[in-house]
């Protein structure tokens, strides 16, 4: 389970975003976080995902209460956890072509000898040919650089999966497109998924369930 436990968290601790927020992830479940843009809830979708340590509170992952943050957490907590962003340009390295962007989580755990045949497998599931996966970031669309971070959230197999407005910047099919490869993806492996939205509609569709802002968060 992933439980976030009375967390408070931002970037001014005078003035949190967050505050004695509260939220609960079954492995398996496709939770929704709605709130309008601005509220908070990225942040707090940093905190699940081991990105950002909270002011207070607790997370738990798996049973473990986590004490480390980004570069500070265990290993095995730390690649549990996948996450794609809602700006693909800001989360990618603009010097990686498509296949380095998607090893780069492999090669960091010393995993380097697995990259090729995992970014083939994932280049296909996501909808990238191997013309892609040459070019670098801004030589894609936004939507073909999204798949691409979608695939590198996937390489590691993760137990967790944060997609904080995951399909914000993209059309209709390219957002029915990765939605599908998410949901195959934890009907094969059991995942748990966290996915933070402002559209209602989306995410009822999506989720098993979701939350409202307003519920979890007591600011």
């Amino acid at each position: 389970m992933l439980e976030l436990k009375g967390i408070t968290a931002g970037y001014d601790r005078r003035s949190p975003v967050v505050r004695d927020a509260h939220l609960a992830l079954h492995p398996g479940e496709a939770l929704g976080l709605l709130g309008p843009s601005g509220c908070g809830k990225s942040t707090l979708a940093r905190v699940a995902a081991l990105l950002h340590r909270p002011d207070r509170g607790t997370v738990v992952l798996d049973g473990r209460a986590v004490t480390g943050f980004r570069h500070r957490a265990p290993r095995s907590l730390r690649t549990s956890v996948g996450v794609v962003f809602q700006q693909p340009r800001l989360s990618a390295d603009p010097r990686l072509r498509l296949r380095d962007l998607v090893a780069e989580p492999l090669r960091a755990t010393g995993r380097r000898n697995e990259a090729d045949a995992a970014v083939d497998a994932l280049a296909g599931r996501v909808g990238l040919g191997a013309d892609l996966l040459a070019r670098r970031p801004h030589e894609v669309s936004d939507g073909q650089l999204q798949r691409a971070c979608l695939a590198r959230a996937l390489v590691l197999r993760p137990r967790w999966l944060v997609c904080d407005e995951m399909t914000a910047m993209l059309d209709a099919s390219t957002t029915a497109a990765l939605v599908g490869v998410v949901e195959e993806y934890r009907r094969e492996t059991g995942s748990g998924l966290l996915a933070v939205g402002h559209d209602p509609v989306l995410l009822g569709r999506w989720c098993d369930s979701t939350a409202n802002w307003g519920d979890i968060n007591r600011s």
